[in-house]
């Protein structure tokens, strides 16, 4: 059988950083930690609920901040997390309080652990497979592409080894920009499976560019019960403005959990192994905009927590789109001022100095979802600058647009979110 992919790839962050005072030039062993990832972090079960929510809440939160964009929508917001983990091991003083309220983080001592805790178990493979079904596979990689003459903190870089197992590429971004940001777009192409290509755009990295911190997340897994592709057809999927599109629906008798709400229906697929599922919620007609306006991290969990394992004949349409912006004045909106600002950012766990804050961050997330299974990706750059027919209980046919969340089922983590609008674009 032929097995789809579902690549959560995120992600990236780039620290386009610039002097706002000349720094001297420093040996190449300034760059470079000896540290290993520790592969037994200390964090306990409720750091990582505490984790888990506050990611959860942050997702909600960035996604609200993003809904006003026209069409379709897929975000990772789980990768945009993880990216700005690392560079809050770098924060100080406001700079640091304001980006741990918008991220909902928690101490710095408790944080890197947790998320290296967590980063641990989600790459554990599910073992109640069926003997012919694909495992889930999910593989997290770091990366870290340093100045060779730029100094930066030991303690810094230690945190990042140990908890994000981040290895140091010595890089001349002075002198050669441009071919550094080719190495590291190769990387993440690599990575990636080729999903993102060229994700640092030319001009990105310059000569004044100090660190470029990567993180890619690639996850595999079918549908724990495939669709017939057999039973895939033609179907009329109803727009928010009245009009419609035909689009191919999948179409397939179910036993999964599902439930009736005020103003929607929500229904859960689980991909094989049962530890990761895409739960779809589908607000009734004309209801679309309060669902979604309305929804928080509660809500989610308490429509999760109304499902229950449901004879269902389930329609969904086949749907392929990607999604492309950048995410600086969403963080501002949320909080994160001082990092954007070159006189007030204070990045100097970093450097010792406060001579670096955060010029954009660009995020960018695919998704595709088939009879087989779903394939996704997301790369975060954060570029720093100086300063048939049985009978069935019921159906449910979405033929309008719906919000969909893929999660890790045995923590919680929302990895990916997003909206269908039009299936056909």
């Amino acid at each position: 059988m032929k097995t789809i992919l579902f690549k959560l790839l995120s992600i990236i962050i780039t620290l386009n950083v610039a002097l706002v005072a000349c720094s001297p030039s420093m040996s190449i062993a300034s760059a470079e930690s000896n540290k290993r990832r520790e592969i037994n972090p200390s964090a306990s079960k409720e750091d990582i609920k505490n984790l888990v929510d506050g990611n959860n809440a942050f997702a909600l939160e960035i996604y609200h901040s993003l809904r006003s964009e026209n069409g379709n929508l897929i975000l990772s917001p789980y990768s945009m997390s993880l990216a700005l983990a690392m560079t809050y091991a770098g924060a100080r003083g406001e700079t640091e309080v304001q980006m741990g309220q918008t991220l909902h983080f928690a101490s710095q001592k408790e944080l890197h652990a947790s998320f290296n805790t967590l980063d641990l178990e989600l790459k554990k493979e599910p073992i109640n497979l069926d003997k012919d079904q694909e495992p889930l596979h999910l593989n997290i990689a770091n990366a870290v592409w340093a100045e060779q003459t730029f100094t930066f903190l030991p303690e810094f870089l230690d945190t990042i080894a140990v908890n994000y197992g981040a290895g140091i590429n010595l890089a001349d971004f002075k002198n050669k920009p441009n071919d550094e940001r080719v190495t590291i777009n190769n990387w993440v192409s690599d990575q990636t499976e080729d999903k993102i290509n060229d994700l640092l755009p030319d001009g990105s990295v310059t000569s004044d560019t100090r660190m470029v911190l990567v993180n890619a997340i690639y996850f595999k897994a079918d549908w724990l019960d495939q669709f017939d592709a057999n039973n895939t057809r033609q179907i009329a999927f109803h727009l928010l403005d009245g009009s419609q599109v035909e689009v191919p629906m999948m179409g397939q008798g179910m036993f999964i959990p599902y439930t009736k709400g005020d103003g929607y229906a929500a229904v859960e697929l689980p991909y094989a192994g049962d530890t990761a599922a895409m739960d779809i919620i589908v607000p009734d007609e004309g209801r679309f905009e309060e669902i979604e306006s309305t929804l928080t991290g509660n809500m989610v969990n308490e429509i999760i927590g109304s499902m229950n394992p449901t004879s269902l004949m389930l329609n969904l349409p086949k749907f392929k789109f990607e999604s492309s912006f950048s995410l600086s004045d969403a963080l501002h909106q949320l909080g994160m001022v001082d990092a954007f600002d070159a006189s007030t950012a204070d990045f100097s766990g970093m450097t010792g100095e406060k001579d670096l804050f955060i010029g954009d961050v660009i995020h960018k997330a695919f998704v595709a979802v088939d009879e087989e299974g779903t394939e996704a990706a997301a790369a975060t750059a954060v570029i720093m600058e100086a300063a048939g027919v049985p009978m069935w209980e019921t159906s449910l046919l979405v033929d309008r647009p719906f919000i969909f969340i893929i999660r890790d089922k045995v923590n919680g983590q929302i990895l990916f979110i997003g909206r269908v609008l039009n299936p056909a674009k």
